[in-house]
């Protein structure tokens, strides 16, 4: 579950290393978010020579979650860290490598470029 003032981590190599999540894009009074939704983040630290800033306000769709994930056949999926994927205005990742494994239920919502990036899907 991911509320607002959460710090994830980036699971690509668009430049960015930390994300702090401001919104939840959706409905107007959503209190948390959970894989496969789109959010309103500030990057908070990226590597150096990167063409992302510090302090940048951009979109990413979270890929991981420590929250357990369930599946309607009962199975739950959990992970050790939050992750999100940086994304531009169409829903197109801005990295080109997705690193650590994501769920494949995110090529439900449409995201199955980072799907097909990714070296792991459970």
């Amino acid at each position: 579950m991911i509320q607002s003032q959460t710090y994830l981590n980036v699971a690509d190599n668009s430049g960015a290393r930390k994300l702090m999540c401001i919104r939840i894009i959706g409905t107007s009074n959503r209190q948390y978010a959970h894989i496969g939704d789109v959010i309103v983040a500030v990057i908070k630290e990226t590597v150096s020579n990167s063409p992302l800033e510090r302090s940048e306000v951009i979109r990413a769709v979270i890929v991981r979650t420590c929250k357990e994930f369930k599946r309607n056949n009962g199975m739950i999926i959990r992970y050790d860290d939050n992750a999100a994927v940086i994304i531009d205005q169409e829903g197109n990742p801005k990295g080109t490598r997705i690193f650590g494994p994501i769920v494949r239920e995110l090529r439900q919502f449409n995201f199955t470029k980072i799907v097909s990036l990714a070296p792991e899907v459970l």
